[in-house]
């Protein structure tokens, strides 16, 4: 049976979530009536419950009992459909099974996932298994690492397409204003977990090319720090460590690796976090470097875990309607060139960043992968959004009303900006 005979374009693995519920929302509302979409978890009691809250227009969509952990489940959810979309993290522990099946299956695959380890491990274990069937395994699909890496993959094709050389220096500045996600939580404390537990792992973490697919060939220039400490710039804005920084550079240097080092063999690239200016922004930065600082060792000492455990998000739960109406983010990506012009990124949207905007990043990324076959690069194996998805998935954020866009920034005139 070819991919195109199976019985469902698109299968939502994890349905019955809370974020899964809603990229079944707007699925229900922004696929094409065409498109065969099935929902799949553990319950088909829940599943049903989760389909009745959707629009009109999923009420016929099927249903799918399958397990995390349970291969021949997994295998047979594969097989009957042409992609799976999961939002069933932590991934380091529920993952691995499924993106196994897809890549026996040939079937296309994308998720979530902030997670350095598990990205490491499948690609490991099952890259070379998907090039062999075809399919394209599209890890970190949300927040966690669209917009940083399909920004710098437009600086890329900006800088390609005006002759001005190749990428020497990216840095992202992001800011944003949204909750933070019960399931990203999780994913933290089995990152900290593993790390304790083993060495290899606290390598992998602290590597800057941990998921490059061939670490030897990589430069030998430093990488911009993860963790930097709070910086005022030019503009009088205050900078401090981003959260997700670790994770993202990570998934922007295996799409440059991944396409022959295209951004430029000693691309180096580093995001931070906005955080205002003045004596408030000053406060601010130093309290996000603290906190990004202390945030593991809490997590690793039993009775500050307890603590933690009561303040912080539990797995499955989010913020209300409002409140992710009522987010938004915004990352600027500085780039200079080998020529020494420089270009800007904006990626931007409205909607909380890690549920509303994530919500549309990878349903997007989902029907992409189901229906612009024709559109997306020509690679399979353990990808990135970049490589798996391309210019496919930058349009279609752009007609859900996502910003991304690149423009030259000219030089000061001679006597200003100093």
């Amino acid at each position: 049976m070819t991919t195109a005979e199976r019985a469902h374009d698109l299968v939502l693995y994890g349905a019955t979530g809370f974020v899964g519920r809603l990229v079944a929302a707007h699925l229900a509302e922004h696929a094409p009536p065409t498109a065969r979409i099935a929902l799949a978890g553990r319950s088909h009691a829940r599943l049903a419950e989760a389909r009745s809250a959707l629009p009109a227009a999923a009420g016929a969509w099927p249903l799918v009992v399958a397990d995390a952990h349970d291969p021949q489940s997994l295998a047979a959810l594969a097989g009957a459909a042409r992609v799976v979309v999961t939002t069933v993290g932590p991934y380091a522990r529920h993952g691995l099974p499924l993106v196994e099946a897809c890549a026996r299956a040939g079937t296309h695959y994308a998720d979530l996932t902030g997670e350095v380890l598990f990205v490491r491990e499948a690609a490991d274990r099952f890259d070379a298994v998907a090039r062999g069937s075809g399919a394209r395994l599209v890890h970190a699909c949300g927040y966690d690492s669209v917009p940083s890496d399909l920004s710098v993959l437009l600086l890329h094709r900006r800088s390609a397409a005006d002759d001005a050389g190749t990428l020497t220096e990216a840095r992202l500045v992001a800011t944003a204003r949204g909750g933070f996600s019960g399931g990203t939580v999780e994913s933290m404390r089995g990152v900290v977990a593993e790390a304790l537990r083993s060495p290899d792992a606290r390598r992998v973490l602290a590597d800057p090319f941990s998921l490059s697919p061939d670490r030897a060939a990589e430069t030998s220039l430093p990488q911009p720090s993860d963790a930097p400490p709070p910086h005022r710039g030019p503009d009088g804005g205050w900078t401090a460590p981003f959260l997700m920084a670790s994770f993202n550079s990570r998934v922007v240097r295996r799409s440059n690796a991944l396409q022959g080092w295209a951004y430029g063999r000693s691309l180096r690239y580093g995001e931070v976090m906005g955080v205002g200016r003045g004596a408030r922004g000053a406060a601010a930065a130093l309290g996000v470097t603290a906190a990004r600082g202390l945030l593991p060792a809490a997590m690793a000492f039993p009775p500050t875990r307890a603590l933690l455990d009561r303040a912080l998000p539990a797995p499955g739960t989010g913020p209300s309607e409002e409140t992710r109406a009522q987010g938004w983010f915004r990352m600027q990506t500085d780039a200079i060139t080998t020529s020494g012009r420089r270009y800007r990124a904006v990626a931007a949207a409205q909607g909380d960043p890690g549920y509303a905007a994530t919500a549309v990043m990878i349903g997007e990324a989902g029907l992409a992968l189901a229906l612009d076959e024709d559109r997306l690069p020509d690679r399979a194996g353990s990808l990135t959004p970049a490589t798996g998805l391309g210019d496919a998935l930058v349009d279609r954020l752009r007609a859900a009303g996502h910003t991304y866009g690149v423009v030259e920034l000219r030089p000061a005139p001679a006597g200003r900006g100093r």
